[in-house]
């Protein structure tokens, strides 16, 4: 049986030292717990409604790709008819993923996404090796690259037509990155209300895009889509990669998962929220290519870095010098919502003993995890000014799918296993099938396509397992290391003014 992580149950309890209030503020009562005194818990609470759960989904999955350079699909499909099937087959596919996560999500009640369900299904060990990868690599290089753009394009009109100097755009990406954090450590209330208003100004830059794209193509402008499904341009040993960047491009469907717990009523939030968010997107995403085609040739939109800006250039003048801070906001938009949902796995994988304790406590005013918020910034940071972020997503993206997929693996797993598993939300069994198959189909694609970086990734995962015996599962620590760690966890804890959030 495997070991947890010394618990407050092994050492004096952690809220002895906690940080001492104003009478005005807090007081303790008889069992030790620590309210304010209009008697509420301390602890995130259930604020995350259906608008506020859609902008999560929304808001993490649209960021800078589809203003800037939607063309990985049109380049491997080979055709504008193609490229725009492929944009809503990954959509379906996509979807099929977001419902067997709805099922998963309803009847799992615990936040935490991917973490929990292998937590739940396969063990701690497995679980902790996703928890790894996540900490030491792929969450730091994701956030580093969503920042850098935001750098990139927050500064363009300022710097306009001259380059912008890389040290300028690091610093501020760095103040960017700064924002969102504290944002998210502050309040949670203002942290979705912020996300909310960046959803509907990146849905609102897309209906600029969308709206004169499909007026010129009702006027008759349809040029760009004669012999759209030409054969002699269509490349079929090339779909295998443009599905790779449909899926991509959809990634993020899966967030909402991370904070199960603070839904109202999650059994209809859940599934409602994401069936609502995947139609959206999907719409947006072949509306907005429907109208980079009306306006832009192929050969255009392949040879731009910056399609929306000549698709603003075109139609609507010196208007395009606004699409710079769109795409800014947007990335603002997909940090914000990365940072609000990451937070809870790391709170969780805490409270599961995988993370130091602190981690899964609660700020005894502002009812935020601010530990767990803030345990991404320093990774992130040094990736940022000194790692190779690029190369690590290389070596990291076949592992996203591989984990998602043996996810959905594991509910068709507790169908067989658990049949009697309340499920308030159940799918169709073809659709976890489908997904699946999708996924490990993008893990082989991978192996295939870039053996060697995809070994380099693989090989990095595997450092999860000595991490797993040393720091979990062999739990006997000499007494003088344990008081070490208990002292520290205490005066961290004093610091950030933060307690055990109340059950």
């Amino acid at each position: 049986m495997t070991k947890r992580c010394a618990s407050s149950q092994n050492h004096t309890s952690v809220t002895d030292y906690g940080p001492k209030m104003s009478q005005n503020e807090s007081q303790s009562n008889t069992d030790g717990k620590v309210q304010d005194e209009d008697k509420k818990k301390v602890g995130l609470g259930k604020k995350v409604s259906l608008l506020r759960g859609m902008s999560i989904i929304i808001g993490t999955i649209i960021g800078a790709g589809i203003f800037i350079s939607p063309k990985g699909i049109l380049m491997h499909s080979g055709s504008i008819g193609m490229s725009l099937i492929v944009w809503i087959g990954c959509g379906v596919v996509s979807l099929f993923g977001a419902l067997s996560y709805a099922e998963l999500g309803t009847c799992i009640k615990k936040s935490g996404g991917h973490y929990t369900y292998i937590m739940e299904i396969y063990g701690p060990q497995m679980a902790f090796l996703r928890l790894w990868v996540d900490l030491i690599a792929i969450r730091p290089a994701g956030m580093a690259v969503i920042s850098l753009a935001f750098g990139q394009y927050i500064l363009e009109p300022l710097f306009m037509p001259c380059p912008i100097p890389p040290v300028a755009v690091k610093l501020a990406t760095a103040i960017g990155l700064t924002t969102v954090m504290s944002l998210n450590s502050t309040s949670v209330t203002w942290s979705a209300r912020i996300q909310i208003f960046l959803t509907i100004s990146k849905l609102l830059a897309i209906a600029i895009i969308i709206v004169p794209g499909l007026y010129q193509l009702f006027r008759g402008n349809t040029r760009n889509f004669d012999n759209a499904f030409e054969f002699s341009n269509m490349k079929l040993h090339g779909m295998p990669l443009a599905f790779y960047s449909g899926m991509y491009a959809y990634a993020g469907w899966f967030y909402l998962n991370f904070v199960t717990e603070e839904l109202e009523k999650p059994e209809r939030t859940l599934p409602l929220a994401i069936c609502l968010s995947m139609a959206i997107v999907t719409c947006c995403y072949v509306l907005t290519n429907v109208a980079y085609y009306t306006v832009m040739s192929a050969e255009e939109i392949l040879t731009t870095d910056a399609v929306a800006v000549v698709f603003a250039e075109k139609l609507m003048g010196k208007f395009s010098m606004a699409v710079p801070v769109f795409v800014a906001l947007s990335c603002f938009g997909s940090m914000n919502g990365c940072i609000f949902a990451l937070s809870r796995m790391f709170l969780v994988a805490s409270r599961e003993g995988q993370l130091p304790e602190v981690l899964s406590m609660i700020h005894v005013r502002r009812n935020t995890p601010l530990p767990a918020v803030f345990i991404l910034y320093p990774m992130t940071m040094f990736q940022l000014f000194v790692g190779d972020i690029y190369s690590l997503l290389n070596f990291m993206s076949f592992l996203r799918w591989l984990f998602i997929g043996v996810v959905v693996l594991g509910l068709i797993y507790l169908r067989y296993k658990k049949p009697n598993l309340p499920r308030p939300f159940k799918v169709p069994l073809f659709i976890p099938v489908v997904f699946c198959l999708a996924s490990f189909f993008m893990v082989f694609l991978s192996l295939y396509s870039d053996p060697v970086n995809t070994g380099i990734g693989f090989a990095i995962s595997l450092t999860g397992i000595p991490a797993y015996f040393i720091f979990i599962y062999f739990n006997d620590r000499p007494k003088w290391l344990q008081r070490s760690l208990d002292s520290f966890n205490r005066s961290l804890q004093v610091i950030l003014e933060v307690v055990p959030a109340e059950q």
